[in-house]
């Protein structure tokens, strides 16, 4: 198989994006019928530096149709096999996308760059161009396309940098990964590492097309084409042109699997020693960041605690189980300085036990039942750590962690192990504290900035929880009934406020507060409350 990299002069000067355009277009006319697989770089529509959203989307508007029709011809006048980059355009906007045309000009697959860059997420007046992502916030498979034979998987441009992504491209048993790419800001030897280390990771060819930024820069560029061992077979570095060579695409590239071990392919020979529960939270089950997840949203406070015993396990694993956005549980700190989930600050109400749940040792905790009061089938229950839950839903579902504390300082060396445990179980963009004294509100924002934090309801300020959350930068708050109204809500939307509630347990209320515009209600019946909204 004969391949062709298409590598075009990009300007960062908006004025020069017809000449970058009709420049790439005369690259793409020198192919001719020697060719069986031509590959072009991102944005093939967009062919300089645009200044603003408007320019961007203009640029697409302008151009798309035009890049598309001629990629479409340069299949069947080569009679080759073309992957170009340009916008496709659905409902929701323009989605960055490789568009694959078999030899008779026919488009038969399109791959959805799998992590747009933060530049294509941000809204406009957040200074991006505001491209339509909302596929990425669901499960997927890596994206194939077979054709001839040969099977084809696809890294835009940032997905090179997502390593994790590596084992899942290779588990598809590709041969050939088509890589249209900017990549502007890396110099020409990453590119190299991070190229060779893909091909090795996934045992197949990379076919890489990107932009030369002038023949004399040392970043970005690096139009490539690579074998599964890492032998680097073209590299245009800044070089304007096409680079050309031979492959044969079924070839792979296997090693001893360990000392005196048999031939396996790299990706083969780590599958036998990988130890997931060492690495950071992935997987299908893995749901949205807080921060990217819809609204409105439920929130199984207790978790689902009409059913079983509340902080228990068993109700946050059936809430989970039933698809629970969001679980809310208390923490409290024992004596001796560990973490536990119980509301009241005393066993009474919910265990066997009496007394002071932060004037206990872990172990006296241990030998109280927290499920007897709920009901015999629940006798036995165990008090539950804060690293038990993290352990067993950490990324599965959005925490709300309700920080208990009866005065307006927190334990320090509290805080840190609940900080330490949520890093230790990378869960940082899953969780939010809810907290209602302003001095450990203003303690944890100041420890752990990066973790977010809802303002709850303070009885000496009743009626100003958003003037709260505004003075704290908070972005949540969790409004108390009956101490809210319409007008609170408004003005939390205004200012860029998330509205939780706390609580509706009857499905008219629920719905009213829908209608008022709450964008989280906490309730203590998940399942009556999800049937009755369908959210």
């Amino acid at each position: 198989m004969k391949v062709c990299v298409i590598q075009p002069y990009y300007s960062f000067d908006e004025k020069d994006t017809d000449k970058c355009y009709n420049d790439m277009v005369a690259l793409l006319d020198k192919c001719d019928d020697s060719l069986d697989l031509i590959v072009l770089p991102e944005y093939s529509d967009i062919p300089a530096s645009q200044s603003n959203k408007n320019n961007f989307h203009a640029s697409i508007e302008k151009r798309n149709a035009d890049i598309l029709g001629r990629a479409k011809a340069a299949a069947k006048r080569c009679n080759a096999i073309v992957f170009v980059n340009a916008a496709d355009k659905t409902e929701s906007g323009y989605r960055n996308t490789t568009h694959a045309i078999d030899r008779n000009g026919n488009v038969i697959g399109k791959y959805y760059k799998a992590h747009p860059a933060p530049s294509e997420v941000k809204t406009e007046m957040e200074g991006g161009n505001e491209l339509d992502v909302s596929y990425t916030y669901s499960p997927q498979e890596p994206y194939v396309v077979e054709i001839e034979g040969v099977r084809y998987g696809f890294m835009t441009c940032y997905d090179f940098y997502f390593y994790e992504n590596f084992a899942p491209l290779a588990r598809q048993n590709i041969d050939v990964i088509i890589g249209c790419s900017h990549q502007r800001t890396d110099a020409h030897e990453a590119l190299s590492v991070i190229n060779r280390f893909l091909c090795y990771n996934t045992n197949a060819y990379l076919i890489r097309a990107a932009v030369s930024l002038g023949e004399t820069s040392e970043i970005c560029g690096c139009s490539s084409v690579i074998a599964p061992d890492g032998k680097i077979l073209v590299d245009m570095k800044s070089k304007v042109g096409l680079g050309i060579c031979e492959i044969n695409p079924h070839d792979k590239y296997y090693k001893a699997a360990g000392f005196k071990g048999a031939l396996k392919s790299h990706y083969e020979y780590i599958e036998e020693g990988r130890r997931p529960w060492l690495y950071r939270n992935g997987g299908k089950s893995v749901v949205a960041f807080d921060k990217y997840m819809s609204y409105p949203r439920i929130c199984a406070h207790r978790g689902f605690n009409t059913i079983a015993p509340e902080n228990s396990m068993p109700a946050f694993g059936a809430a989970v189980a039933l698809g629970a956005q969001e679980i809310e549980f208390d923490l409290w700190h024992t004596k001796d300085g560990e973490i536990v989930s119980c509301h009241d600050s005393t066993l009474d109400r919910v265990s066997d036990g009496s007394g002071l749940v932060y004037e206990k040792d872990f172990a006296e905790l241990e030998n109280v039942d927290f499920g007897i009061k709920f009901g015999e089938k629940f006798k036995g229950l165990k008090v539950v750590k804060f690293e038990d839950i993290l352990q067993k839903f950490a990324g599965r579902v959005i925490m709300n962690i309700h920080v208990k504390t009866l005065s307006d300082t927190y334990d320090r060396a509290a805080m840190e192990k609940i900080v330490s445990l949520i890093r230790k179980y990378d869960c940082e963009k899953h969780v939010y504290f809810m907290i209602s004294h302003d001095g450990v509100i203003k303690q944890f924002m100041d420890y752990a900035p990066d973790i977010s934090v809802c303002i709850g309801h303070l009885a000496t300020r009743a009626w100003e929880i958003v003037e709260r959350a505004i003075e704290h930068g908070a972005k949540k708050v969790q409004l108390f009934k009956p101490y809210f109204n319409q007008e609170t809500v408004d003005k939390a939307h205004a200012n860029g406020i998330k509205c939780n509630v706390f609580y509706a347990d009857d499905p008219e209320e629920a719905r009213k507060y829908i209608e008022m515009g709450i964008d989280t209600i906490l309730t203590n019946d998940y399942l009556s409350i999800k049937n009755a909204l369908d959210i």
